[in-house]
């Protein structure tokens, strides 16, 4: 480990002092020291917050130091294991959560006006799991719990149904599109009964029929399908010729809705053998391929048998909190619209236990620090603040920091639905998600067209940072400044894309551009100070969605590739590949771009998304990409998603 060395001095925004284990001469400066491991770091901290100042060992004086730690050392604190990749709900996160408290409370930024404290609560489901859920067989020659296993899905209801059953093909209901539809529910009558389905769409159906089928694949929605034509449960089925043939739906948190109205299973193809096995002259594996082709005249048909489905879904309501903090108007007349929202998430993936995780085998169960993601945004907010904190201001300052962003947008959503700063008195919301890797000096500048004066003013600040700003006007973004834009917010959002250690435990602190990073974030108090002087509050403009979003097939099978969304090229640019991944496999590396993929164009992320539903796992799917100027041809072979 290394020394930890000290300073005397009073320091100035952005630096703390920091100590080491031996006497030092009072007048002695010394640069901060980074540790491997912070642990000591973070608890001496917390110490001096205690105390109201930073104790200097070893003979050094004591001073009070009324600044923020720097960047670079928030950023090793909040990323360190000792914070157990701050899982919304966890204790690592609640420490995460005191640390950047102390932090807000160095350079006086208050509570929301009206709240009790920094911590905002909110609540969510934390996790389902399976509480007992059993099929049962009403038939005197077949033992009332048939062998195999039954699991619920995550947003079935809970109860007992019983009911005869009826196969129901895939589940499907597509209204009808040029010319063509499917109802899986025309010839059945499932009125009170339990409907079995397969998961996922007709396995073999060509590429167009496949695009249109997975737009209404979901389980969700074959769940609502269900539900709306009577059926009193739903059981599930992964067929022996899809992928993942014969698993268990795995249950996750289920956080959009948490009850669907039906009770929905799954089973193992062990169990669903045997009860195809009580139809006449239909196996399971006939029944599917008779389906895979995707012929709508192809039909479903009654099992006769009545079961009774016992579901019990253990849903676990967890409270998260959102830590937010207010810097209020300096000046005697305050602006219209009265509120300029900075925002950053601070939860990450915990040990990667959610599901997003997107560590190599050998990585699986290791902490996921979320250096970049985003330790580096949380970091550059609490430096802006400090910036801003000192500033006069004809408008408030919001200091937000969400949690449960990678569950979601649970946080930034609470806050917008509950509205402790009414919506409509918002001027606009800068948001900071990864912001830790500048490369090639390109900040992407996102959400550009949710206001008409987002890109002059980004330039006029540009011009005293000198970043190449990469311009993105789609403010419908994987991150908070989605909730804001849904709430008509005029929003901005800073990135410096993505990257081969996203969502894996190798996003550490040792991997940040901090020089970078610094300039994001003064280059983001730079934007904030403008908003919060303006007297004309920044319209907003609702943008339409364009192009296609992408159906369910992408879930379902993995390409290995790292989008590069911070950039708008005629193409996907990607931002790297994943190692041993298909699409290392295929030769494709960090910076080439993909123009075509499946026989289909590729334009921007949306081309590619629904060319995604084109693919089969296991087949290969031809792609052109362009490198240094040069086309370039391969063919990619995607793997199953578990």
């Amino acid at each position: 480990m290394t020394e930890i060395s000290c300073s005397a001095r009073s320091l100035g925004p952005g630096h703390t002092a920091s100590c080491r284990a031996h006497a030092c001469p009072v007048d002695r400066k010394c640069s901060p020291v980074h540790s491997d491991n912070v642990t000591n770091a973070v608890a001496l901290f917390h110490l001096a917050l205690a105390v109201g100042a930073l104790a200097l060992v070893s003979g050094c004086a004591s001073e009070v130091v009324r600044a923020p730690m720097s960047i670079q050392g928030n950023v090793e604190v909040l990323a360190s294991d000792a914070f157990g990749g701050r899982l919304t709900g966890s204790q690592g996160i609640q420490q995460a959560a005191q640390h950047i408290i102390g932090q807000l409370e160095l350079f006086g930024a208050e509570p929301l006006p009206g709240s009790e404290g920094y911590r905002l609560p909110f609540e969510y489901t934390g996790s389902t799991t399976d509480g007992g859920t059993t099929l049962r067989v009403h038939r005197e020659e077949e033992r009332p719990e048939l062998e195999g296993a039954v699991r619920a899905l995550s947003f079935s209801e809970s109860g007992a149904v019983s009911g005869s059953l009826v196969f129901v093909g895939y589940g499907l209901v597509v209204p009808e599109t040029d010319g063509f539809s499917y109802d899986s529910y025309a010839t059945v009558d499932v009125t009170d009964k339990i409907v079995v389905a397969l998961r996922y769409s007709p396995e073999d159906a060509d590429r167009e029929l496949r695009s249109v089928f997975s737009r209404y694949s979901s389980l969700r929605f074959k769940a609502q399908a269900a539900r709306q034509r009577g059926a009193a449960g739903l059981i599930i089925v992964t067929g022996p010729r899809s992928p993942n043939a014969g698993a268990l739906v795995p249950m996750t948190a289920d956080t959009a809705a948490a009850d669907s109205g039906i009770a929905a299973v799954s089973v193992d193809v062990a169990l669903a053998d045997r009860l195809f096995a009580l139809a006449p002259d239909k196996t399971l594996e006939e029944a599917q391929l008779e389906l895979d082709s995707g012929n709508p005249h192809v039909t479903g048909f009654e099992i006769p048998v009545e079961v009774t489905l016992d579901v019990q879904v253990v849903r676990e309501q967890e409270r998260g909190y959102n830590v937010v903090a207010y810097l209020p108007p300096t000046t005697a007349a305050v602006a219209d619209k009265p509120y300029v929202v900075l925002g950053a998430h601070y939860d990450h993936l915990g040990h990667g236990e959610d599901g997003s995780s997107l560590a190599k085998p050998e990585e699986v169960g290791d902490v996921h620090n979320g250096a970049d993601d985003n330790a580096s945004g949380v970091s550059a907010v609490l430096s802006a603040g400090a910036e801003l904190a000192s500033q006069e201001r004809a408008r408030g300052v919001v200091l937000a920091f969400w949690s449960g962003e990678e569950l979601g947008l649970l946080g930034s959503g609470d806050f917008v639905d509950s509205a402790p700063v009414p919506m409509d008195q918002i001027a606009a919301y800068v948001n900071f998600d990864m912001v830790g890797r500048l490369r090639d000096n390109e900040l992407s500048v996102q959400a550009l067209g949710s206001s008409s004066v987002w890109s002059d003013l980004v330039e006029e600040v540009n011009a005293s940072f000198g970043f190449e700003l990469q311009r993105v006007t789609d403010p419908y973004l994987p991150t908070d400044v989605m909730s804001f834009n849904l709430a008509e917010v005029p929003s901005l959002a800073l990135f410096t894309g993505s990257h081969e250690d996203y969502h894996r435990p190798t996003d550490d602190a040792e991997t940040v551009d901090y020089q970078g990073l610094e300039r994001i974030a003064r280059y983001g108090a730079a934007v904030a100070t403008h908003l919060v002087g303006e007297p004309e509050p920044p319209d907003f403009i609702r943008v339409e969605r364009t192009g296609q979003a992408g159906g369910q097939m992408q879930i379902r099978l993995y390409t290995g590739t790292i989008p590069d969304y911070a950039s708008e090229v005629d193409g996907l640019l990607l931002s790297g590949v994943m190692g041993g991944g298909p699409a290392e496999k295929a030769g494709l590396r960090e910076g080439d771009i993909i123009v075509e993929l499946a026989g289909q164009s590729v334009t921007n992320i949306y081309d590619y998304t629904f060319a995604l539903d084109l693919l089969k796992v296991g087949e290969p799917a031809a792609v052109a990409f362009t490198r240094d100027g040069e086309r370039v041809e391969t063919v990619l072979v995607p793997e199953a998603r578990q």
